[in-house]
């Protein structure tokens, strides 16, 4: 396969990094707005999920299957929130071309690094996971296969074999007793851990390399709701405790950042299944089909439910 991507700096590396082209593609300026309050003194607790305040994205057969809104935060900073509504998505994990490494040989042609045709016609949304490998931030594991060791304590994005998805600290809250994985993405202690944030949040040193002197950068987030809803938090310049501040404010109990720097925080959404994407971060700076077209890095790609094929094991 010839993909059509261009080899970046990893994430955390102080040199700096090419430009890269902006998409050309972006949301109309539908997304409400909330302000939040100054942080309180007190042990946060997550508000329970609610469509108040919510902007509808994408819909399948069952109704709403994406949510965004934007938050204004204590710090005065904007971030971007998406919600995938439980029972209307599914999940899948795809290697990038270079990253982690891998022998794409041993990986399904619809887990490498590109959008594959018989995903595209349920295609709902996609974007970005965590650190490059070699930053040692946790593991990986593709379709039941090992591609680099799963690590205890590490937050994790976990996909079980019916394409739900469940965030949590491996080791510990996940695996759940009996429960079926087929993917994982490990990247960082978590953020969130039942409704509280991680004490070392506003230490954003702590939260990875960026790649100028400011630790103001790109920064993306994935939470889970008690409704079970996936929530994806990003923006161009935040820090670690912004976007725990706007997942918290959305409900979420776990939360987990991902991926940092302009290069690779990106989310793209659709209107319904197979339809164009979209920017869904305002200012990021891949192309809205970079992941159809193909990419050197690992990303989730969020499809409608009628993705998962009833006489085949995920």
């Amino acid at each position: 396969m010839t993909l059509g991507v261009v080899f970046l700096a990893a994430c955390g590396s102080s040199s700096p990094t090419p430009q890269a082209q902006a998409s050309t593609t972006t949301r109309p300026a539908q997304t409400t707005s909330t302000t939040l309050a100054p942080a309180s003194t007190t042990t946060p607790t997550a508000p329970a999920a609610s469509t108040a305040g919510w902007a509808e994205v994408s819909t399948d057969v069952k109704g709403t299957a994406v949510e965004e809104r934007t938050v204004t935060v204590p710090s005065g900073r904007v971030v971007t929130l998406v919600r995938f509504d439980a029972g209307h998505v599914v999940y899948d994990l795809h290697v990038g071309s270079s990253d982690p490494p891998t022998d794409l040989a041993t990986i399904a042609q619809d887990r490498g690094p590109a959008i594959a045709a018989d995903e595209a016609p349920f295609l709902l949304a996609a974007f970005n996971a965590g650190f490059k490998m070699n930053a040692d931030q946790g593991g990986v594991e593709v379709d039941g296969q090992v591609v680099a060791p799963l690590l205890d304590g590490k937050a994790s994005f976990v996909i079980d074999t019916d394409g739900t998805a469940h965030i949590g600290v491996w080791g510990s809250a996940l695996p759940a007793q009996g429960e079926q994985v087929e993917s994982v993405r490990q990247n960082l202690p978590p953020l969130i851990t039942d409704g509280v944030p991680n004490p070392t949040v506003g230490t954003p040193s702590d939260w990875g390399a960026t790649v100028n002197s400011s630790m103001v950068v790109a920064r993306s987030a994935a939470g889970e709701d008690a409704q079970g809803d996936i929530l994806y938090a990003g923006g161009m310049a935040l820090l670690p405790a912004d976007l725990a501040a706007a997942l918290l404010d959305a409900g979420a109990v776990n939360a987990m950042q991902l991926d940092i720097n302009p290069n690779w925080v990106q989310l793209d959404t659709a209107a319904g299944a197979g339809l164009p994407l979209v920017a869904g971060v305002p200012g990021q700076n891949r192309p809205a089909d970079q992941y159809q077209v193909g990419w050197t890095r690992d990303f989730f790609a969020v499809l409608a439910p009628t993705w998962v094929p009833p006489a085949k094991p995920r």
